[in-house]
């Protein structure tokens, strides 16, 4: 009797095991793993230039050199008469360089991250088989550039991922800049720059509704391949502005259509709606990036309405036919 108790014990959690498979079959994709980067450019600087340091980093970083060299420091490549003293130069300055020392204490430890984005990529290699999976890197860039890619080299700046309440954001970043600036969001902006990388922007950008169904097929595939970022931590919205925006999506949907901001080309009035500052133009309460939120909600829709896989809808690039087809009406 015993021996039978232990084997439907067993029993009932290899298929509470199979069932949670079944929910998601990439639970148990391998992590991604993250070349720290950022460790290996703090030896250099801390080590004040010494020239064994920095061949070990031409001979571990080659790539990552050079996109740091361009996207940060605009310098072509490490060859560059001057390149390592100008880099450290660069990280030498006193609040960077503690900024610098924070950021590699706080993130000693991305396991958590690099599983994340092993469920992510392994969803959209199913997904997007022709987008390949890159290389992924940390890096430090002075508050600078966020992501760097290439060919096939992705990172982010984790600088900028500190927390709302790191002080030195305190001094140069409102506050919903600074909602941005916590650990949930480094997985979602890994794989929003790898996907705009691949998938860029081929849309009139002075159109509101190209630049809204763009920036929203980007949202859905970053939700479909981290389920687990709740969604207001993926607009960057504290959760009170993500209920506002539910509570209000049909008057704002309103707004754009009669103010006519969605089919004239204006660029000025588009950036707006795309812009990390609040909507203030449309409501006091209205929080930025307004415009990505309706794309979000519309290609959803279209999703939901077509059944479109994620090949397909990355191939759609007729904004008109993805709002016509999504039968968005919020009303």
């Amino acid at each position: 009797m015993r021996s039978e108790i232990i084997f439907t014990i067993l029993l009932l959690i290899c298929c509470a095991g199979c069932k949670a498979q079944d929910k998601d079959p990439y639970a148990g994709a391998e992590p991604v793993r993250i070349h720290r980067f950022d460790k290996a450019l703090l030896r250099l600087i801390e080590s004040g230039n010494d020239v064994a340091v920095q061949g070990e980093l031409l001979c571990d970083y080659p790539e990552m050199l050079e996109v740091l060299g361009k996207g940060v420091l605009n310098m072509q490549t490490p060859q560059t008469q001057g390149f390592f003293d100008r880099l450290t130069a660069y990280y030498s300055e006193p609040s960077l360089r503690e900024l610098y020392r924070d950021a590699v204490v706080r993130y000693d430890s991305v396991g958590s991250i690099e599983r994340q984005l092993g469920r992510a990529f392994a969803y959209l290699s199913t997904s997007l088989p022709a987008m390949p999976v890159p290389q992924v890197y940390m890096h430090v860039s002075g508050l600078s550039q966020n992501v760097l890619t290439s060919d096939e080299l992705l990172s982010v700046s984790i600088d900028k991922y500190m927390g709302a309440d790191y002080p030195l954001y305190q001094r140069f970043f409102h506050a919903y800049q600074r909602e941005k600036m916590r650990i949930e969001r480094i997985a979602p902006d890994y794989l929003t720059g790898w996907l705009m990388t691949e998938y860029p922007f081929d849309g009139n950008e002075a159109v509101l509704l190209d630049r809204m169904i763009y920036e929203g097929k980007v949202k859905y595939l970053v939700a479909q391949a981290l389920p687990g970022v709740a969604p207001h931590t993926l607009m960057g919205y504290t959760e009170e502005e993500y209920a506002w925006c539910e509570r209000n999506e049909a008057g704002l949907w309103k707004a754009v259509v009669e103010r006519k901001h969605l089919y004239t080309p204006d660029l000025l009035t588009t950036e707006k709606y795309i812009a990390d500052a609040p909507a203030s133009f449309l409501s006091d309460e209205a929080p930025g990036n307004i415009g990505v939120w309706i794309g979000l909600r519309i290609v959803g829709k279209y999703a939901k309405e077509t059944s479109a896989t994620p090949e397909a809808l990355m191939r759609e690039t007729n904004a008109q036919e993805i709002l016509a087809q999504s039968k968005y009406k919020p009303f």
